[in-house]
């Protein structure tokens, strides 16, 4: 049996496609070794690899992906909701197959020395290949993060294990180690507050909170130091997270999940949200990187002894199940053969998954294929509010089409008229086009106004402003597309009316495009105005927004009923 080794370096680069996709060419271009899975999250700003081998190749592709990442990584200019000291921020190693520990610690040994003296960078040795006790967590090496690394470096006791004693201001440190088979598993909020979700981490991390006494002034030790009291969950790390602007997640590290596995958490985090009676729950979770399949078949066990039912006879269909049970496909499709290590492996060849693509410009640049991938990605933008855009880009698009196409005598009467509709179509369908990347320009405010630093009072409240004028912002944009779709419907009524009967159809199908635009811009407009405190202003635009939406409803219907009479 072959010895194979997983190494799962996680990189402070969730945004740049070129940078994700320069550090996985190492990797693939690494003899021996096989690219498993690469997961970008953008607001993280951080992306996970997930490669397999025989030792020497997994440890000469890890050097190399590192190598890549501090040539194209500046931590200066870093911003992302994950902990993070360094651009390559840790490299672990883990045993999968004929492998075992001593091999491992060998491996990352071999790496930090590697990387401390070609590089130049600080290494320090975590879990099982740590040096000293205070670093086998990753939070007691990372505590602070990049923007205390510099005063951390300092200090006599914070000698890295290998390379300079120097802070790198590009670079940061790295860590690398061995440890057991980690899940990284986060749970998605019904709500859009993150310190709900931070509330429930800190009660199940196996570090828990700090103690408090009856009056509610935290407990200390002799020394002054705060007493901690142990969450629910052991060999568990957790935080608050925001996923997107609307989804807050309880974020989690199972450090070993034959002892806490998926079912345990997501079980407990519905546990503590029924705790706070306020109407939060969990609507599912999503894994980071690759999971081991027996994480998910424990899972299905425990769901069908805890429901009675009956467990499904393949280990596929119990792997189904437990996707189903844990929501696994909430944010976006869960695939066996791109998140199950086994799977993937039982597979032959196996070809990462699809990035989430970096559109290069202007998302109305693309192509059709390159606009459609960039939309099944799982970035939350571009989303509903430029495809509704586009719609409407469309219908005015089929409503010029018909409009050129009504000529000839049989149409001498109005060929005048449809010359003149057609140039007013062409305007409005590059208005339109404007707007697909003006919405997703929107969100992006709204979000790097969720991203504005909250340390003080007066931070949180100019935070806070600037997330309701974001958010005005982000209304604005959809209600401005409600309008230009109904005039796109108007062209389209007056097209389907009085233009060539054989392209009645293409009238009608400009008008379903029309509605649909005004349709999801509105959806828009309300689920934007949710999240605006000034009543007045969201009562307003609401109501706009209502009148506007009845209207197209009314164009859409006289337009498809002239079609039908000449169909």
């Amino acid at each position: 049996m072959a010895t194979i080794i997983e190494c799962v370096p996680n990189f402070s680069e969730g945004r740049n496609r070129r940078i994700i996709q320069a550090i996985a060419q190492s990797v693939r271009d690494t003899d021996g070794a096989t690219l498993l899975d690469v997961d970008a999250g953008a607001d993280f700003n951080r992306t996970v690899y997930t490669f397999v081998g025989n030792p020497d190749a997994v440890v000469e592709a890890a050097f190399n992906a590192v190598r890549t990442g501090l040539q194209l990584i500046d931590m200066t200019r870093h911003t992302g909701e994950h902990p993070r000291q360094g651009a390559a921020d840790v490299v672990p190693f883990i045993p999968i197959q004929d492998a075992t520990w001593e091999q491992c610690i060998e491996l990352s040994h071999r790496l930090g020395k590697r990387v401390g003296e070609e590089l130049g960078i600080p290494v320090f040795l975590y879990a099982k290949s740590a040096q000293r006790p205070e670093r086998v967590a990753m939070p007691d090496i990372r505590k602070g993060e990049y923007e205390a690394l510099e005063e951390k470096l300092k200090r006599p006791d914070f000698k890295p294990d290998y390379g300079p004693q120097v802070f790198v201001p590009r670079s940061g440190a790295m860590v690398t180690g061995a440890r057991q088979f980690l899940i990284a598993y986060n749970i998605n909020m019904n709500t859009a507050v993150k310190g709900k979700a931070h509330g429930i981490a800190l009660d199940i991390r196996e570090s828990g909170r700090a103690k408090r006494d009856e009056a509610g002034e935290i407990v200390r030790d002799a020394d002054g130091r705060a007493v901690n009291q142990p969450g629910t969950l052991p060999t568990t790390q957790a935080a608050g997270m925001m996923y997107d602007a609307r989804t807050a997640q309880v974020s989690m590290n199972l450090l070993d999940y034959t002892k806490v596995g998926l079912h345990h958490a997501f079980e407990e985090v519905k546990r503590q949200a029924a705790l706070r009676g306020d109407g939060l729950g969990v609507t599912g979770s999503e894994i980071v990187g690759v999971v081991p399949k027996q994480a998910l078949l424990h899972a299905a066990r425990f769901h069908c002894e805890d429901t009675g039912a009956k467990l499904p006879t393949s280990e596929v269909a119990q792997m189904n199940l437990a996707v189903e049970y844990l929501g696994l496909s909430d944010l976006y499709p869960f695939k066996l053969e791109e998140k199950v290590i086994e799977v993937m492996l039982e597979g032959g060849t196996v070809s990462p998954k699809a990035l989430p693509p970096e559109p290069p410009g202007p998302l109305m640049g693309l192509g059709v294929a390159e606009f459609t991938e960039v939309l099944a990605s799982s970035s939350p933008a571009p989303g509903g509010g430029s495809v509704s855009a586009l719609a409407g880009a469309l219908a005015a698009g089929l409503a010029a089409m018909v409009a050129r196409l009504t000529r000839g005598k049989q149409y001498a009467a109005v060929e005048g008229e449809m010359a003149d509709l057609c140039k007013e179509a062409d305007a409005l369908r590059e208005r339109l086009e404007k707007a697909v990347d003006e919405d997703t320009e929107a969100f992006n405010q709204v979000m790097a106004a969720f991203k504005l630093p909250r340390d003080t009072e007066a931070e949180q409240a100019a935070r806070a402003e600037a997330i309701q004028e974001a958010t005005k912002g982000a209304t604005r944009v959809p209600y401005a597309v409600m309008e230009l779709g109904l005039e796109a419907l108007r062209f389209c009524e007056r097209v389907a009316e009085v233009g060539n009967v054989n392209s009645a159809s293409d009238a009608g199908v400009g008008a379903l495009l029309g509605l649909a635009c005004v349709r999801g811009a509105c959806f828009n407009v309300r689920i934007n105005l949710k999240a605006i405190d000034d009543e007045s202003f969201a009562e307003d635009w609401h109501r706009k927004a209502r009148a506007l939406y009845t209207d197209a409803q009314a164009v859409h219907d006289r337009a498809l009923a002239h079609m039908e009479r000449n169909l």
